[in-house]
């Protein structure tokens, strides 16, 4: 003879989905007038923090834990002072220290590539104006809302989530996607995908100091005072000629892997690794 259990299922999926996310207030399938106006605000308060060097405003505006900020050079940002050193490692913050040869003076691209400003178009040289570029839209999802922002000429853009805390709207994630990179027909899937097989969302490699065109590495606990600014957190990827390719030290051990990725029907692979002992 069978026994057939009750159904539990419908209430385990709910407590699921309320206990989730310690620490984080929960969203509906829905979002309001006053959400949207919310993470408009985060919007609004992000160029600010980030032009005028206020690394720890810029800090606050991502969720904690968890928030990170990721682009192919600056790796995934995912710590409070890693964001603030970020932040802090432009020319226009470090007065009185050499200059790091950043393109531009680090008044664009900011943190990862692309104007830092909204959706307007703005003068250019010829005096011309940009055309407008898209509206965002600010969309529900999992984690709280979704939108993506077109911030460049060249259509690249951020995509960001959003996460509803007792603080307020903050930023869980946001990924910028270079003018080259979209050009080049990388998403934030694909970055995804290639720090996973890298093996950066485990922990394993160093943040990265150094000027804009290197040389790279970690700091050295007891070698003393050290001005490099901040460069990469964990796996720094750079797209050249066609070529993705990363650079990673790995984590108390002072070796670095230089790795080249090719994308095949299958995913991403690692076409060639070369480990460089300390």
């Amino acid at each position: 003879m069978s026994v057939t259990s009750p159904r539990i299922w419908p209430a385990l999926a709910v407590a699921i989905t309320v206990f989730s996310a310690p620490g984080h207030a929960q969203v509906s399938g829905t979002l309001t007038d006053q959400d949207k106006a919310e993470i408009q605000a985060l919007w609004a308060k992000y160029t600010p923090a980030l032009l005028g060097c206020k690394g720890e405003e810029y800090a606050d505006l991502f969720a904690t834990p968890g928030g990170n900020f990721t682009s192919a050079p600056r790796g995934e940002v995912r710590d409070k002072q890693s964001l603030v050193e970020m932040v802090m490692s432009y020319d226009r913050c470090r007065p009185g220290l050499p200059p790091t040869g950043e393109p531009g003076g680090g008044g664009r691209g900011a943190a990862g590539g692309n104007a830092a400003g909204g959706n307007r178009g703005t003068a250019t040289g010829g005096g011309r104006a940009a055309a407008p570029r898209p509206t965002p839209v600010i969309e529900w999802a999992p984690e709280g809302a979704k939108a993506r922002i077109v911030n460049s000429p060249g259509g690249g853009y951020y995509d960001d989530v959003y996460v509803k805390t007792p603080g307020g709207w903050k930023f869980k994630a946001r990924t910028v996607i270079a003018d080259a990179e979209l050009a080049a027909h990388l998403s934030t899937e694909d970055f995804v995908q290639i720090r996973d097989l890298a093996g950066d969302d485990h922990g394993h490699y160093e943040n990265l100091y150094g000027n804009y065109a290197g040389p790279f590495g970690p700091r050295v606990p007891g070698a003393g005072r050290d001005d490099r600014p901040f460069r990469s957190s964990g796996l720094k990827l750079t797209l050249k000629d066609g070529t993705l390719s990363g650079l990673a030290y790995l984590r108390d051990n002072g070796g670095h892997y230089e790795d080249v990725y090719v994308k095949t029907p299958q995913g991403w692979r690692i076409k060639e690794r070369k480990y460089f002992p300390p």
